[in-house]
């Protein structure tokens, strides 16, 4: 804080005696800002402002935030119809300790009005309203969210309707193509003959937000587990609604095309989708496929994805694993860069930890969370890799 109140009276000293600084070097004594104090900045002056918006400035933010991913937590407080974001740290590794604290920094909340969050890319996160099918947007580091345009009508596309409510079988993912520097959110409907084989993709940051069609060719079932990895979605699915999900759905988000990858069996419930070394992986419960991740579970699995064919890893874990997990547990997923396994609790109505499970020390951390208290017993979602985006919506 005391580094980035010198910078900030040192930029208006500059500013206010229009002694030259460099572009580049303005941009780059910005961007080691945190997110917040980048949205002050963006209200001093006009000057400031109109570069603080531009892309080589809003890409160097990102680079230097991506080097230090976070945990993102999402409340949902329905009683007062937000939803709080807040994020922390990861904890710097110590040896010999096998516990820690960080503290929560509370970002932004936003009207929920029955909100239902699908997911988090690249700092930016997605849900949408049930009751009105409108899509939403929101950047927890700016405060900031989009409501987009209404689906396309489900007369075009025989969107079946869940039978006592308003909200049609659709799944939506967010994605992002680091290439084209392109958001684009993917949204699948349920036809009414069986199987979903038309879906609707829109590009973020366009002129006029519009939803187009897209073709998939082969007829499957979607589902919520996905992410979105170097350009490509990838997320579970199924042939039929009857069967577990054996196969994986991968949209390319520049030619926007879809292509499918069999598994061979049927996912695990625990069974969740994550970025391994810039690749997808499949991260599961080791023990029986109906088994919770408890006290009682002796190893995970993980299977990652490489030319069109699945290499198997398998962890065990450590003895210390009864002595620190307490609750039914659900992946988190991978942190990129270290590769540790984070756990939840499955059931967070009371977020007060989260578990580091380190494959290549194979120990096992508990970290705390504090300045969280305020939201006990309330509805959590954790998500791994989260970083601040300045991007305006």
């Amino acid at each position: 804080m005391t580094s980035q109140r010198a910078a900030t009276r040192s930029m208006t000293s500059l500013h206010r005696n229009s002694l030259p600084i460099p572009d580049d070097l303005a941009v780059e004594i910005f961007s080691r800002l945190p997110s917040k104090a980048i949205a002050r900045c963006r209200c001093a002056c006009k000057l400031w402002s109109s570069m603080l918006v531009r892309e080589d400035f809003t890409d160097l933010f990102l680079t230097k935030s991506s080097a230090r991913p976070q945990l993102l937590f999402a409340c949902q407080d329905h009683n007062r119809n937000y939803i709080f974001f807040s994020s922390s740290p990861h904890p710097e590794e110590e040896e010999n300790s096998s516990s820690y604290v960080v503290a929560a920094n509370h970002l932004a909340r936003f009207p929920s009005s029955s909100y239902r969050l699908f997911g988090c890319t690249n700092g930016l996160c997605y849900g949408a309203r049930p009751r009105s099918r409108k899509p939403v947007i929101c950047n927890p580091s700016t405060g900031q969210s989009l409501t987009l345009p209404r689906l396309k009508s489900r007369k075009w596309f025989g969107v079946v309707e869940r039978r006592g409510q308003d909200s049609p079988l659709v799944d939506n993912y967010l994605g992002y193509d680091p290439v084209s520097k392109e958001f684009k959110v993917l949204t699948l409907s349920m036809e009414s003959s069986k199987i979903s084989a038309k879906h609707q993709v829109l590009t973020l940051g366009t002129k006029k937000l519009s939803w187009r069609l897209v073709q998939c060719t082969t007829a499957h079932y979607s589902s919520n587990k996905w992410i979105s990895i170097s350009g490509v979605i990838y997320y579970a699915a199924s042939a039929n609604r009857s069967s577990a999900n054996s196969m994986v759905a991968c949209f390319d988000l520049r030619v926007e095309k879809f292509s499918f990858v069999n598994f061979g069996r049927a996912m695990h419930d625990s069974t969740t989708l994550v970025n391994y070394n810039g690749k997808l992986g499949l991260l599961m419960s080791g023990d029986a496929p109906g088994e919770n991740i408890s006290t009682t579970s002796k190893s995970f699995q993980l299977w990652v994805l490489q030319d069109a064919e699945w290499s198997k890893h398998v962890y065990i874990l450590p003895p210390s694993w009864k002595d620190v997990v307490t609750k039914t547990m659900c992946f988190a997923g991978i942190i990129v860069g270290t590769n540790e396994i984070v756990l939840a609790p499955s059931l967070q109505n009371v977020l007060c930890y989260v578990i580091y499970f380190n494959v290549e020390r194979n120990t096992i951390t508990k970290v705390g969370i504090q300045g969280m208290e305020a939201f006990q017993g309330k509805r959590f979602n954790t998500y791994l890799n989260y970083v601040e985006n300045v991007i305006l919506l």
